[in-house]
């Protein structure tokens, strides 16, 4: 049996990354954190420009990161932190590029800096990706 993943230990991952993020425009600050199948966990965080379409968003970063260090690597479950008062889902673009790396059953943890906490599947946030098979 799958062992369950450490949900406390990615929330945290996720709430330090969002310390890094770059955010003089919005002051919307992000943070994401993936665990992988190999016990480990990468983050990132949103990195805004003065041109807008240049900016990454959290979950981008820590996706593209842990893929570009890892090309083998399998997402098990990835939580977003931001300071609203509801949790934020991931953006669209950013629900396209998890549906490359995750399965419809992958975690999806939305927190805020209160603590609040929201549990999502992947395929109850993106129900019908885009995907090679559409092709």
């Amino acid at each position: 049996m799958e062992k369950e993943p450490d949900i406390e230990q990615l929330v945290t991952a996720a709430a330090a990354a969002r310390n890094n993020a770059h955010t003089p425009y919005s002051r919307f600050k992000v943070g994401a954190a993936l665990l992988l199948a190999d016990g480990s966990i990468r983050d990132g965080c949103n990195i805004e420009n003065a041109s807008y379409g240049a900016t990454v968003c959290a979950e981008r970063v820590a996706i593209l990161k842990a893929r570009s260090e890892d090309p083998e690597m399998q997402i098990q479950a990835i939580a977003v932190v931001t300071q609203s008062e509801t949790p934020s889902p991931p953006c669209a673009l950013c629900l396209q590029v998890m549906a490359e790396f995750c399965s419809p059953e992958t975690p999806i943890i939305l927190a805020n800096t209160s603590g609040k906490r929201l549990h999502y599947r992947f395929d109850e946030l993106l129900p019908h990706p885009f995907t090679q098979s559409l092709l």
